[in-house]
C-alpha cells in the first residue's frame, strides 16, 4: 500500500547528525526562538483519490470534492503563505531542560488520522483510536530516501461498535466515541528519524511523525507561527520539516541568555505533478458504480480541488 504514497515518502530526506546523549540539566535564564513558517508559489496539487474505487465510499464521501473524489491534503497554506504542520527543530543539543514529551494518541475519524503530524522518542509507543463506523487497516512504515520504506507494523483497526448515528450515511448526525485503542511501540533504524501510517483500506488516510532526540521542538499551526524557550545559550542549528517538502531548511543560530531571537523560514512550493493519483476524468468509474440512488454528498466538509 505504501507504493499509493510512493510520492510523499520518496520526498523525505533523514538528518544525518551524529548520535548525541541528551543530559537533563537545569536551565537558568535560557533563549527563545520564534518566528514563522511560510511558503511561496502556487498551491501544490494536491493527491486525490476516486471514492467510487475505495471501500465506504458514502460514509468517507462525508468529506470529499462533491465530484466523488477525496483530496488528501497535506498541504494547509494560510492566505498569505502561512505554512501548517511544520516541524521546527533545534539539532545536536547535548543538554538542556526536561526531555518529556506527551504520549501520542492519533484518532481515525472521518476517515481521516489526526493529527497529520506528531513528534515522538525513540521507543516511544503510539495509540490509534477508530472513532468511526467502519473498519481501517493501519500500515506502519520507516522511510528513507535511499534505503526505502521498512514495515514497522500492519494491523486491522475494528470498526468502532460505539459510534452513533442518526439517519442514514451522509445525511445525519454523528457521535464520535472511542472504540478499543491499538498501542505500537515506534522503533526505527539507525539514522531514520521519520515514519508514515497510512490506512490500508482508505489510502487517502495518513499521519506523519518524527523522532526527536531532545525537547527543543515545535509544531506550526495555521498561522506558520513557532516558539522554543528555555534553551541553553550557544550556537545551534535550527531546521525545519514538511511532510510534503523534499528537504529541509536549516540555519545557524545563537542564542544569548534570557533573549529572544526572531528566525523566518521560507519554502517554495513544489510544482507540477506530484503524484500518479490526481483527479481526472475517467468514465469508467464514474458514481453509477455505487449503485441507483446511492449518492456520495460531502455533508461534513465540502473540499476544494
Amino acid at each position: 500500500m505504501i507504493g499509493r504514497a510512493s510520492l510523499i515518502a520518496g520526498l523525505l530526506l533523514v538528518l544525518s547528525s551524529p548520535v548525541w546523549s541528551y543530559q537533563e540539566v537545569s536551565v537558568q535564564n535560557g533563549g527563545t526562538i520564534k518566528g514563522q513558517i511560510t511558503i511561496t508559489g502556487e498551491t501544490p496539487r494536491p493527491m486525490a483519490f476516486n471514492l467510487v474505487t475505495i471501500p465506504d465510499a458514502v460514509y468517507c464521501g462525508r468529506i470529499s470534492t462533491g465530484t466523488g473524489w477525496r483530496i488528501v491534503e497535506d498541504f494547509i497554506i494560510g492566505s498569505k503563505g502561512e505554512l501548517k504542520d511544520a516541524v521546527v527543530m533545534l539539532k545536536n543539543v547535548e543538554k538542556g531542560k526536561r526531555f518529556d514529551l506527551p504520549d501520542v494518541r492519533i484518532d481515525a475519524i472521518d476517515c481521516d488520522f489526526l493529527p497529520f503530524v506528531n513528534v515522538l522518542r525513540d521507543k516511544d509507543k503510539i495509540t490509534v483510536v477508530n472513532m468511526d463506523p467502519v473498519e481501517h487497516d493501519i500500515q506502519g512504515y520507516e522511510t528513507a530516501r535511499v534505503r526505502g520504506a521498512r514495515v514497522l507494523f500492519n494491523r486491522p483497526l475494528p470498526m468502532n461498535p460505539f459510534h452513533k448515528v442518526v439517519g442514514m450515511f451522509g445525511k445525519n448526525a454523528h457521535t464520535h466515541l472511542p472504540g478499543e485503542p491499538m498501542v505500537e511501540e515506534i522503533h526505527l533504524q539507525k539514522e531514520r528519524n521519520i515514519f508514515v501510517m497510512q490506512c490500508g483500506f482508505h489510502p487517502y488516510m495518513f499521519s506523519w511523525g518524527m523522532v526527536l532526540e531532545n525537547p527543543y521542538f515545535s509544531i506550526t499551526k495555521t498561522d506558520g507561527l513557532f516558539e522554543i524557550g528555555e534553551i541553553p545559550p550557544g550556537e545551534y542549528q535550527l531546521a525545519v520539516w514538511h511532510p510534503g517538502m523534499k528537504e529541509y531548511l536549516e540555519k545557524t543560530v545563537t542564542v544569548e541568555a534570557g533573549k529572544s531571537l526572531t528566525v523566518n523560514f521560507q519554502y517554495e512550493a513544489p510544482q507540477g505533478r506530484r503524484s500518479v493519483h490526481e483527479m481526472h476524468e475517467n468514465p469508467h468509474f464514474g458514481m453509477e458504480l455505487l449503485g441507483e440512488g446511492v449518492e456520495i454528498i460531502p455533508s461534513l466538509r465540502k473540499q476544494i480541488p
